[in-house]
């Protein structure tokens, strides 16, 4: 499905009731859906037969919206947020009451993320929030989607929508994920981002 201001109700619709989609980032292909919204969070762990230990993390078009789902945001956090977002590094951090325990299975933390590509930020612009719940596009244990074809080919029959990636491909380099407090920094995956 391109995205296109005639499919925009559909999107948001599917994604109201539960549904899932996938879509192009800057690093790799992801599946989403709304954050509040427990059945399709559920569908993603069941899709991609996920172990419901490990969390989801929150993305979107800008850090405004993301900034409601965390707390206690350290200097040094927010260094990073200036200095690498829009980018290829999510920030592990602690979680807000407004971020569902099922989202982060239970986890007293969550990684949020600001991909900088086009589709995947005008995707955020028109939905109800401007965030969503999302992991890597693949089935565990399997490479993820690299571009439209394969993430149809992988995890299309399993999703609602595969938005078109059109002119704004992934890179494939992976994310760094990162804890960031003021007292430390601990790198969970090295990616394109060294801190």
């Amino acid at each position: 499905m391109k995205l296109s201001k005639d499919n925009e109700k559909i999107i948001n619709e599917t994604l109201k009731n539960g549904g899932i989609i996938a879509y192009v980032t800057d690093t790799v292909w992801g599946v989403g859906c709304l954050p509040n919204n427990k059945k399709g969070v559920e569908k993603i762990y069941e899709l991609k037969h996920r172990d419901t230990s490990k969390p989801l993390i929150l993305m979107s078009d800008s850090v405004k919206n993301l900034l409601p789902y965390v707390q206690n945001v350290s200097d040094k956090a927010n260094d990073y947020i200036e200095k690498f977002f829009p980018g290829a590094l999510t920030l592990v951090l602690e979680k807000s009451e407004l971020t569902p325990d099922y989202v982060t299975s239970g986890k007293t933390t969550v990684g949020i993320r600001v991909p900088k590509n086009e589709i995947f930020q005008k995707l955020c612009g028109i939905i109800e929030g401007h965030v969503l719940a999302t992991t890597s596009a693949n089935l565990s244990g399997e490479q993820p989607a690299m571009n439209y074809k394969e993430a149809v080919e992988k995890i299309g029959g399993h999703t609602d929508i595969v938005i078109e990636d059109e002119y704004e491909q992934a890179t494939g380099e992976p994310s760094t994920v990162a804890l960031v407090t003021e007292e430390k920094t601990v790198v969970f995956r090295q990616g394109k981002i060294k801190l």
